[in-house]
């Protein structure tokens, strides 16, 4: 990944320096930075005592036995943070603030695809939690048992989620939108003793049912050696779809959670206390279960959500667009904004229906103030216009998100102009499932951003961006990102393969004990860092190291362009070969060939970057193949440019759109 001088056949240095190391510089707006959460001071406080830092931040929470030790690394990379103190983290997120005098406060603003609605206050949502605390209590549900919850975004997805934690017990959020032999296998690998879900959801206006996926998960266990672990399957009624019934298995929700009693008392549990398992998804193979526990987990959530997005409890309206069934929507819906108290929304739906605006209808109903959402839905709105945001008024805004993926530069600025009204500042955030919650952002208030760039790490957070050998590529350079010190949020391992945790992100640079992301970055001249994604999707052209990112970064800064997505294929004279597949703004397929667009497109990528960044092929695509939570496929895009038969496709959001691709290709 690191770059070399350059020689008369590589790609110059200077123009990748001009796409990447932006020039556009946006500081804080005055109003913004007097009321910030967020200090410079923050910065000096960590470096001076990183473990006084975070235990700090940690007192913010209620614990009912405090700790005295912060971080145990005697045992690298098994961490301990806070160990020998005690907390509840559903305690955390709602019993204290009802306590505080806030039960009235509204915690979810819900809204349903349909456009049904419920405003569920702390008081309300803690009283449900409670109840559904002495249901699971009554099915046999104790410490340490899985319960795998497989939902569509309703408030009862968020209190399964707590309630679960309440008795101590480890949940396992399985995202509505796979299969059921994907839920199968997490369910195994779990271990799970109970199943919480619905009998569907809706999504792009109709009922997609989730009950026949879990009846199908736990059916045709003869023979398969898998020990059937599910004792009950409990069933909240959303879609009002047919659903087959298993007595003495299956419970509807509304037959017991309303009738049990609202009297449960939290207990306290160990820091370390195993607190969800949450399985990797777009791979191959087995499912990797990414543990993470409660003390150091809740600290993280809870302080980069204040510091990140800023959140006052007492003014604000925050909207994360992520499901649950994700980290983000762990970290960001569940955890973080409860555990500080937010008023948040909650929608069940997509971005398109029953139209175009729904979210910027959705802003303007509710006020929104902070919304924190993925740049490839930044860019799907882009590729639809400004037209239709311009038809809402998106005035509340006043600080917006990005995660998932790099964001290229001008669906940054299109972010910032068009739905921040050239004001809202950017959080441009980089995270992964493993590291729990934000690790590099820029603070709002403080930091002057780059559009692109996510540039610096959050105080108490130590990275570094390093050759192959582990050593620091300096300023100006490209290498591997490394986080090179203990986190409190970080993964505890994966769940029931110790061996795979340490070979998968530790032992590349066992020596130096840093923790590998996978991820490829550069450090411009100023330090801040830009991330290039993963490793994996780094192209070897003609023996030059090429990243994705900056070759999607070009495309899409052409007018023409609304996304992009750029793999590497097998070549036979360049060992690999760009092939792009880009999604073209209406206005501009309407007034063009699909030949035309293609070529010139090819040859600005050579302006751009350089002739060996020409993309070899330009394909013109209706759409790219995206799971639910909005990360493009490449591996399905990189079967197609290779010519062989695609890959397993459940986890794509919509599972025909590889045929149409494919088709589009020939």
């Amino acid at each position: 990944m690191s770059d070399q001088t350059p020689t008369s056949n590589q790609t110059p240095r200077s123009q990748i320096d001009h796409l990447l190391n932006e020039d556009r510089r946006f500081a804080p707006p005055p109003e913004f930075a007097a009321n910030a959460i967020a200090t410079e001071e923050l910065y000096a406080e960590a470096s001076a005592d990183r473990e006084a830092f975070w235990a700090e931040q940690a007192r913010a929470l209620h614990w009912h036995k405090p700790f005295t030790e912060v971080l145990d690394w005697s045992n690298p990379p098994f961490a301990q943070w806070f160990a020998d103190g005690e907390l509840n983290v559903a305690y955390n997120c709602l019993d204290r603030h009802v306590e505080a005098g806030n039960g009235d406060r509204v915690a979810l603003l819900w809204e349903g695809e349909p456009g049904d609605e419920r405003r569920v206050t702390y008081a309300e949502l803690t009283d449900e939690v409670k109840r559904l605390a002495n249901v699971l209590q009554g099915l046999g549900i104790g410490e340490g048992d899985r319960v795998a919850i497989y939902m569509p975004m309703i408030p009862e997805a968020v209190a399964a989620m707590l309630a679960v934690v309440r008795i101590g017990a480890i949940h396992s959020v399985v995202f509505g939108g796979f299969s059921a032999d994907s839920l199968r296998a997490r369910i195994d690998d779990a271990g799970a003793k109970l199943v919480i879900t619905a009998d569907g959801g809706y999504r792009k206006g109709k009922v997609s049912p989730l009950k026949p996926a879990v009846d199908m998960a736990l059916s045709d266990r003869n023979g398969s050696g898998v020990q059937e672990t599910v004792e009950h399957v409990l069933v909240v009624k959303r879609g009002e779809n047919e659903v087959e019934w298993t007595d003495g298995r299956d419970i509807w929700w509304h037959d017991v959670v309303p009738q049990a009693s609202a009297d449960h008392a939290a207990k306290a549990f160990p820091a370390e206390n195993p607190l969800f398992i949450l399985y990797t998804s777009g791979t191959t193979g087995k499912p990797k279960g990414i543990l993470h526990t409660s003390g150091g987990y809740l600290t993280q959530s809870a302080f980069t959500n204040k510091i990140v997005h800023d959140i006052h409890p007492e003014t604000d309206v925050y909207w994360c667009t992520a499901d649950i069934g994700w980290i983000t929507g762990h970290t960001y819906v569940t955890y973080g904004p409860l555990a500080n108290g937010a008023t948040q929304v909650l929608y069940e739906g997509t971005p398109d229906t029953p139209h175009p605006g729904r979210w910027w209808e959705i802003v303007q109903k509710y006020g929104v103030t902070i919304l924190y959402t993925a740049p490839t839905a930044i860019r799907s709105f882009m590729k639809i216009g400004r037209s239709v945001p311009k038809q809402f008024d998106l005035s509340s805004l006043r600080l917006l998100g990005s995660v998932g993926e790099p964001i290229n530069p001008e669906a940054w600025m299109w972010y910032r102009k068009v739905i921040g009204g050239k004001t809202a500042p950017i959080v441009d955030t980089w995270w992964q499932t493993e590291t729990g919650a934000i690790m590099v952002s820029a603070l709002p208030g403080v930091t002057e951003t780059k559009p692109g760039s996510a540039q610096v790490p959050l105080p108490g957070i130590s990275i570094d961006v390093v050759d192959e050998d582990g050593t620091h590529v300096g300023s100006g350079n490209g290498g591997l990102l490394v986080v090179t010190e203990p986190w409190p949020s970080m993964l505890r391992g994966i769940w029931g393969d110790p061996d795979r945790f340490v070979e998968t992100y530790w032992d590349k640079f066992r020596a130096q004990g840093y923790y590998f992301a996978g991820d490829g970055a550069r450090l411009d001249d100023d330090g801040d860092v830009w991330f290039l994604g993963r490793v994996d999707d780094v192209m070897n052209v003609s023996g030059h190291r090429l990243s994705t990112t900056e070759i999607e970064s070009a495309l899409v800064a052409h007018e023409a362009t609304a996304e992009a997505a750029v793999v590497g294929a097998s070549d036979e004279t360049t060992g690999q070969a760009v092939v792009a597949f880009v999604i073209i703004k209406q206005s501009y397929l309407n007034e063009n060939s699909a030949e035309g667009l293609s070529n010139t497109l090819r040859l600005w990528v050579g302006e751009q970057i350089g002739p060996i960044a020409r993309p070899r092929d330009v394909y013109i695509v209706g759409e790219l193949p995206k799971t639910r939570s909005g990360k493009i496929m490449r591996r399905l895009l990189r079967d197609v440019a290779e010519g062989r038969e695609v890959g397993d496709t459940t986890t794509l959001a919509d599972t025909a759109v590889m045929s149409v691709i494919s088709a589009q290709v020939k």
